[in-house]
């Protein structure tokens, strides 16, 4: 059986539980998850999401970028005129990827 058979044959459930392990880090029964696991997982789960057309919004690593284009956070209360130049505000930060 390849990775193909493997994920045409996941029914909904198994599905389910696969994208809790990878939101969460641990199996149901309170497991840690491996990085290979958790790669695994992950691959299963997005490989799923493209075969079922599993709506935009409720993939795994959805993040929600608001309604009105070009908005960051989608709201209205403030303003989000970035003409001026405040390049020291935003500084470049790496990103540390916890496991």
């Amino acid at each position: 059986m390849n990775i193909q058979q493997l994920i045409q044959s996941l029914n909904p459930e198994i599905y389910q539980s696969l994208k809790s392990a990878v939101e969460l880090g641990k199996w149901p029964d309170g497991r840690k998850l491996s990085i290979e696991q958790k790669e695994l997982c992950m691959e299963a789960v997005i490989y799923y999401e493209n075969l079922h057309n599993v709506d935009e919004t409720q993939r795994v690593g959805f993040i929600d970028t608001g309604t009105k284009k070009g908005s960051s956070c989608g709201s209205d209360d403030h303003d989000h005129d970035h003409d001026h130049d405040h390049d020291h505000d935003h500084a470049e930060v790496p990103l540390k990827i916890l496991n």
